[in-house]
């Protein structure tokens, strides 16, 4: 019995390590980056100049089904019109399907894994054309290019409230029986519409897509979802994945507390986005509570377990206010942001997702942004710009290329040669400046006084002298930004100003002299 007992142990973990919980990244290889509302040929030009080389393993990218085009009075192709699908052909503001497929294939090349981002809870409420040509009526819920007709949505009857619409978040039935903003709720219960989900699912992943961001998951049923999950195929050996890899499935379910909907209600399905995350670290950063606490990070703050996490500081929807808000750090706060990022990306926990934004200009109205609803940067046709690249590696042409700041893709790195340590040696001043080890692989020192620091500390590494990743580079066999010069019993003295334009300092291994 004991030995039939660890067989099926075995067998679980092995298909844990193949399952929809692994990111399927390349080796060595350990955080993805949100290139939102990127073209294709943009992103598979960045994949091979900057993604690849600096070991970034992957790309979310904006959902690439046909939308609707909204060219309203006051609202003209907003970026959430993507998220108003009209059918599962492959041509977006991004580019067609042949220009999805090339993106695929040269991200790969360079080991930059592709993640979808798949809308399929619903379809728009919009009539007229989508954006590849293809005709809609969603007042009579009409989608010929799928096709979708009024029989393939959520029974009226299903949605106990008076509207039709969601209209009270504490009654489960309504948040997945209903419709979101008045779009068409699909009705998965329907094999013909599961058959049509899988249909656009599994011709992503025969391209080489290594996986998915679910949208709106908390509105759709888990066991709907663990229906489409079991049913997905394999990722195709011919695109370089290992035999038997499942795609990586991550859900968008906002769980702040206080609903019945709660994230540990998709854990057997896949990954789960973390909102409380980005949330409680802006707080900290925002100086709420002290960096001291952040010792016990993780599931010791109420965050869902490691293995269930795909964690991030802010994404597309909450810089904006939406998806659970908050005071939330964004490249506005530049300085502030760039230190949580860095802790996010030297601390053991979760699977971690860099945003990477275009700038709009806000309009604060009784702190809501009049102006949340602003597309990409676009030229008079509405054709969405490439970011330029100038001398320093920064973007410029409206985009903000968070993922191009030295403090964020040295931290990504720094994240990379860490891998497989855990936390050690932690110290604090018993406020807001802290310390600690990755192993015998990296050291991170944050402040976040009105003080300056410095503190003679355990760093963990041999003797020698090592570049901050944060201030500069090793290049050439020389630090462009501060130096660090670690004794053989592996303290050094740490030095971070409160008034230079980091508030954090990491060295590595690699970063060695």
């Amino acid at each position: 019995m004991k030995t039939i007992v660890l067989l099926l142990v075995a067998a679980f973990v092995a298909d844990q390590a193949t399952g929809q919980w692994n990111a399927n990244y390349a080796s060595g290889r350990t955080t993805m980056v949100h290139l939102f509302e990127w073209k294709w040929d943009d992103i598979a030009a960045e994949c091979e100049r900057f993604l690849g080389p600096k070991g970034y393993a992957g790309v979310q990218v904006s959902p690439p089904n046909e939308h609707i085009v909204i060219m309203q009075s006051t609202v003209q192709r907003p970026w959430w019109e993507r998220y108003q699908p009209v059918s599962y052909k492959l041509v977006t503001r991004s580019g067609d399907e042949n220009a999805f497929k090339s993106m695929v294939d040269r991200c790969n090349a360079v080991g930059v894994r592709i993640y979808v981002d798949c809308v399929f809870n619903q379809m728009t409420p919009g009539s007229g054309t989508g954006i590849g040509g293809s005709s809609v009526n969603g007042g009579s819920m009409s989608y010929p290019a799928v096709p979708y007709g009024p029989n393939d949505f959520t029974p009226r009857s299903s949605c106990p409230s008076n509207s039709g619409d969601i209209e009270n978040y504490g009654n489960a039935q309504q948040v997945r029986n209903c419709k979101l903003s008045g779009m068409p709720d699909l009705y998965q219960g329907s094999e013909y519409v599961r058959g049509k989900i899988l249909e656009f699912l599994n011709k992503l992943t025969s391209y080489g897509v290594a996986g998915f961001r679910w949208d709106a998951s908390k509105h759709m049923w888990p066991g709907d979802l663990k229906v489409l999950s079991d049913r997905l195929d394999n990722l195709p050996t011919a695109k370089g994945f290992p035999a038997g890899s499942r795609p990586y499935i991550y859900m968008e379910v906002i769980d702040q507390g206080g609903e019945p909907i709660t994230a540990n209600e998709y854990f057997y399905i896949g990954r789960v986005t973390e909102f409380k995350y980005g949330r409680k670290l802006s707080d900290v950063f925002h100086k709420k509570t002290q960096l001291k606490y952040l010792v016990n990070w993780g599931v010791g703050w109420g965050l869902m377990p490691d293995g269930n996490a795909l964690v991030f500081i802010d994404n597309h929807d909450n810089q904006r206010g939406h998806g659970g808000g908050g005071d939330l750090l964004t490249f506005r706060e530049s300085k502030l942001y760039k230190m949580a990022v860095s802790y996010m990306l030297a601390w053991p926990y979760g699977d971690t997702r860099v945003m990477s934004s275009y700038y709009w200009d806000q309009n604060l109205v009784n702190g809501q942004d009049q102006n949340d609803w602003v597309g990409p940067p676009h030229d008079s046709n509405f054709n969405i710009l490439s970011p330029t690249i100038n001398a320093d590696d920064s973007c410029g042409n409206g985009w903000i290329c968070e993922h191009r700041w030295r403090q964020i893709y040295n931290m990504a790195k720094f994240r990379n040669i860490v891998a497989g340590t855990t936390m050690n040696d932690w110290w604090d001043n018993g406020n807001n400046q802290i310390a600690f080890c990755r192993g015998g692989k990296g050291f991170i020192a944050i402040n976040n006084e009105g003080s300056n620091m410095s503190q003679t500390l355990q760093t963990c590494l041999s003797a020698g002298t090592y570049c901050d990743i944060i201030s500069g580079n090793l290049v050439n066999g020389q630090c462009t930004g501060k130096s660090v010069t670690v004794g053989s019993d592996g303290k050094a003295l740490i030095s971070i100003g409160n008034a230079e334009d980091d508030g954090v300092l990491a060295i590595h291994v690699e970063s060695k002299l």
